[in-house]
């Protein structure tokens, strides 16, 4: 969404105001156009490589952009068995989806083999159980290089304290299992973290798997994860995702000649695909002024975006009822019966009530998140396609609340004259 005119617009010319009027607030709307805009930015920066790029749809799973995904080429990073049926829902094959669990039951693995996708497993215990009940059923090794990355300690993954993946000092026990059980290892994968700023830490976590893979003699790709940082502030840092793919380029076409063939390069970016394409629409509630504070209050909250309050997330807020207003001082809060502040103290353009407000970067972990807390609804989503809009989700209704609930049977309810 850029500043046009004196309006704020998506691509195509799509003003999104006319959004916010035609389908009320709140809304998530995405931009196609900048979708595909980052996916061709990675495919480029690493070409030359036997590519892959998984979207990890846990950043955002509307079955509308996983088959525009789809249709650029991307596969799947799933880390649950919903998200697996999720992919094979959007028309990806089974072998186009990478599932990558956490901490899940021998249960849960069973019904994703039997759905024919590639399996990523990071824990010893379930390797040897895996092993022992599929050994002809090829997977992926999640592999922790105990390397600290990530903008919070909530999403850094890779690090010695972190429950996922397995401990590259775990390599002899792994090569024992493997070998007893006589299971294959197609592929090895890693994750440190979200919010690479140093494509040198990105690096020294890549060589410490490359040195893993040449114990294993069969692999068929590596999966380096993701974590590309991308911008949330004017004039604020990203991942020099060019820089990153030349040094990956370069150091990983000589593992191949070392390692005697060409392998797969993956990766599995969400944030980086989508969260810049994101917008959240809301409308002001109410300006209310307090003894020191001037709160703009929303018709939101934390059930539909809870990153600030979650993870301390900045998401820059802009009016576009008023883009060219004088700037004020705010506190943006929501309408949740819990504290719910987006922003603290933020130089916006003078609001009124009834003034629709933007959250830019909310592609990612922010609809996909959202809850019914509070008995709240959650709100409709849009895509923006070649210069036209398309609602992809409905609004919740009451009916969406209560549509799982069971009016039990209790005798105490039963036969009772209700009074007032």
């Amino acid at each position: 969404m850029h500043l046009f005119n004196n309006e704020y617009r998506f691509s195509g010319n799509v003003a999104a105001l006319s959004i916010a009027k035609k389908y009320d607030c709140p809304v998530y709307v995405y931009d196609f156009e900048t979708i595909k805009r980052q996916y061709d930015r990675m495919i480029n920066a690493f070409s030359g490589l036997d590519l892959q790029v998984n979207y990890a749809c846990k950043a955002m799973s509307n079955v509308t952009v996983l088959r525009l995904m789809k249709s650029l080429g991307a596969g799947l990073d799933a880390v649950s068995l919903q998200e697996v049926k999720l992919g094979l829902h959007a028309g990806f094959s089974p072998e186009e989806i990478l599932y990558t669990p956490n901490c899940v039951s021998i249960e849960e693995m069973e019904e994703v083999v039997s759905l024919g996708v590639k399996v990523n497993v990071d824990n010893i215990s379930m390797l040897e159980q895996f092993g022992q009940k599929f050994p002809d059923y090829p997977l992926c090794l999640r592999i922790n290089p105990h390397i600290m990355a990530g903008g919070n300690s909530k999403i850094s993954t890779g690090h010695i304290d972190s429950k996922f993946g397995i401990s590259f000092h775990q390599l002899p026990l792994v090569l024992r299992i493997v070998k007893a059980t006589g299971i294959t290892v197609e592929g090895l994968h890693m994750h440190t973290g979200s919010e690479i700023l140093d494509s040198e830490v990105f690096v020294n976590g890549a060589e410490i798997l490359l040195n893993v893979a040449t114990n294993f003699r069969d692999l068929t790709y590596i999966d380096f994860g993701s974590g590309f940082k991308v911008p949330y502030k004017e004039s604020d840092i990203e991942t020099d995702i060019e820089d990153l793919g030349q040094r990956i380029t370069r150091r990983f076409k000589e593992f191949c000649k070392e390692y005697g063939r060409d392998l797969t390069l993956k990766f599995e970016p969400g944030k980086y695909l989508i969260s810049e394409a994101g917008v959240f629409l809301t409308r002001v509630n109410v300006v209310k002024q307090t003894t020191s504070t001037v709160f703009a209050g929303l018709d939101s909250g934390l059930n539909h975006l809870i990153r600030p309050m979650f993870y301390d997330s900045y998401h820059r807020i802009v009016n576009i009822s008023n883009p060219e207003g004088k700037n004020r001082i705010y506190t943006v809060v929501g309408y949740i019966c819990e504290t719910d502040t987006f922003g603290v103290n933020r130089k916006i353009s003078e609001i009124t009530e009834g003034d629709v407000l933007a959250f830019l970067n909310a592609g990612a972990y922010c609809f996909s998140m959202s809850s019914n807390y509070n008995s709240r609804y959650r709100p409709a989503e849009v895509l923006i396609y070649e210069g036209r809009d398309y609602l992809i989700r409905e609004r919740e209704t009451f009916e969406d609340l209560v549509r799982k609930q069971v009016d039990a049977d209790i005798p105490m309810l039963q036969d009772k004259e209700v009074t007032s």
